[in-house]
C-alpha cells in the first residue's frame, strides 16, 4: 500500500511540472524590435554537473552506466564524460553527491555555465522538488528529467 502512494505522489509531482512546464512553454515572449539601441544581454549561471565518470570508450561507459535510467555524456580528446544531474543549489548538490555516493558511485562536481534561460526556467521548478524530497524514485525521475530537458532546450538548440 506504501509503495503505491509513493507511486502515485511521484507520479502527481512529475504530472505537475510536465504541466507547468508546457504552459511556460506558450507564454508569448516579448523580443526587442531590431531598431532597439539597447543591448540584449544574454543571463549566464553556473550550474552544478554531476559526473559519474570519465571513459576512454563508449561501450565500457554504456556498460557501467546500466543503473542509470538516463545519463548524457561529452566527447572530448577521445575521452567520454558522464554526468547523472544538473542542478542550480549548492544544497541540492551536496544532496545528490551524498545520495549518489550511497548508491556506490564516486561522483565530481563540475560548474559549467548556462545561458539557457528556457532551461533555468525549467530546473528552478525541479530545484524546487529536489528540495523538498529524499524519496529514492523521485529524486531519480527528477535527475532524468532535467537531463532530457537539458539535452532538449541546451544541447540540440
Amino acid at each position: 500500500m506504501k509503495k503505491n502512494i509513493e507511486t502515485i505522489v511521484v507520479c502527481i509531482a512529475v504530472g505537475f511540472l510536465m504541466g507547468q512546464f508546457m504552459f511556460h512553454q506558450y507564454k508569448k515572449e516579448e523580443k526587442p524590435s531590431t531598431n532597439s539601441t539597447i543591448p540584449v544581454v544574454q543571463a549566464t549561471e553556473k550550474l552544478y554537473f554531476l559526473q559519474q565518470g570519465v571513459y576512454s570508450n563508449l561501450d565500457s561507459m554504456k556498460q557501467n552506466l546500466t543503473d542509470f535510467e538516463y545519463y548524457i555524456y561529452t566527447e572530448k580528446d577521445n575521452k567520454y564524460y558522464v554526468y547523472v544531474a544538473i542542478v542550480k543549489s549548492v544544497e541540492n548538490m551536496e544532496k545528490l553527491k551524498g545520495f549518489f555516493n550511497q548508491k556506490g558511485y564516486d561522483i565530481y562536481v563540475k560548474e559549467i555555465s548556462v545561458t539557457s534561460t528556457a532551461f533555468l526556467e525549467v530546473l528552478n521548478q525541479y530545484e524546487q522538488l529536489l528540495s523538498g524530497t529524499n524519496d529514492e524514485k523521485t529524486i531519480q525521475a527528477a535527475c532524468a528529467q532535467i537531463l532530457a530537458k537539458y539535452e532538449e532546450l541546451v544541447v540540440n538548440d
